[in-house]
């Protein structure tokens, strides 16, 4: 296997760093800390020293390939039938400090403390990764750590996205199914930021949370059924995708929104049709990891109107026992994995 990481060149003086590369499909156990050459940024590109970074479901789906088939072919495809055959690092959003810029660079500086979404170019899971001076890279919040700050740009992007798309507004009665996790928490802040009353949906020991973070109600789906309470919303947001297609829509006043964040195909197929006859609308897209999204999130947090959720931190040395947390599906808002 080739030690050049993907994205970024290699260091003409041939440095190294550390990185988590995943060399296996499967358990947690496939994630190796190793020594890789170390990136060095392209003309449009900054070189960030990551101070933190996390481990969110999107990571653990893609480590383990619990992916639609199509998906998950397409990885094979890509890199490797059996077993990743590049130097792949995991890892989709960070917070750290500008190292080095490439000469066209122009909106960051050496030594600006950043935080930043990678997608699915994946890359956080190590001392350094280059970015685009394009991508989704901001100025680091004033009133946060990188730890916090290394929480905000998956799930905050992704919350901010869907609100917009669903049009919320002051007085509108919110209804967020999955309120607990990186995306859900941040949707219940961004939601009740807008001046929305929120209802937050999840676990036992999730609730006290949410009501700390502004839930106005909160709903224990262990405990009980929202769609058989009576109670109809101006928008649902769906963060996981579990929940009944037909009990959301039942829930839903007339012309309302129900916003789907992790939709199955039949899900998709099914909102299509009813959105086109029916008053109610359904909306599933992908969320636009931009600077000036970052950007929108940054100027929230320094208002004091939103704040990030963290569970557990773990150094990067121990970012499969993170990983196995995660899978289990227990985690309350971030696991931040710091990076020394």
């Amino acid at each position: 296997m080739s030690e050049k990481p993907i994205g970024g060149e290699v260091s003409p003086g041939g440095e190294r760093m550390k990185a988590i590369v995943w060399t296996e499909y499967g358990p947690p156990d496939g994630l190796k800390l190793k020594e890789v050459e170390k990136p060095n940024p392209k003309d449009n590109e900054v070189l960030i020293r990551v101070h933190a970074t996390t481990v969110t479901t999107g990571d653990c789906e893609m480590r383990s390939l619990r992916l639609p088939v199509l998906f998950r072919l397409m990885v094979r495809i890509y890199n490797g039938p059996r077993r990743p055959k590049r130097v792949t690092i995991l890892g989709q959003e960070l917070a750290g400090e500008i190292e080095s810029v490439g000469r066209d660079v122009r909106m960051f500086r050496k030594g600006g403390s950043v935080f930043a979404a990678t997608g699915f170019n994946f890359g956080a899971y190590a001392e350094y990764i280059c970015m685009p001076e394009e991508g989704a890279v901001a100025t680091k919040p004033t009133n946060m750590t990188y730890e916090e700050a290394s929480a905000v740009p998956v799930g905050g992007l992704n919350a901010l996205h869907f609100l917009r798309k669903g049009n919320v507004q002051g007085g509108q009665k919110v209804l967020i199914i999955g309120a607990g996790g990186s995306i859900g928490t941040f949707a219940v802040q961004i939601a009740k930021s807008l001046g929305a009353e929120v209802t937050g949906v999840d676990s036992t020991k999730k609730l006290d949370m949410l009501r700390s973070i502004g839930a106005d109600h909160v709903i224990d789906y262990t405990q009980e059924d929202f769609t058989k309470s009576g109670e109809t919303y101006d928008a649902i947001f769906d963060v996981i995708g579990k929940s009944s297609f037909s009990g959301c829509m039942k829930s839903l006043k007339e012309n309302g929104i129900l916003l789907l964040g992790n939709p199955s195909l039949l899900k998709r197929v099914r909102g299509r049709l009813t959105s086109m006859t029916d008053g109610k609308k359904v909306i599933d897209s992908t969320a636009s990891y931009t600077t000036e999204n970052l950007t929108a999130l940054k100027e929230l947090i320094e208002a004091g109107r939103i704040r990030s959720v963290i569970d557990r931190r773990y150094p990067l040395e121990r970012i499969v026992e993170a990983h196995r947390y995660v899978d289990t599906g227990q985690k309350t808002g971030n696991v931040v994995i710091t990076v020394e």
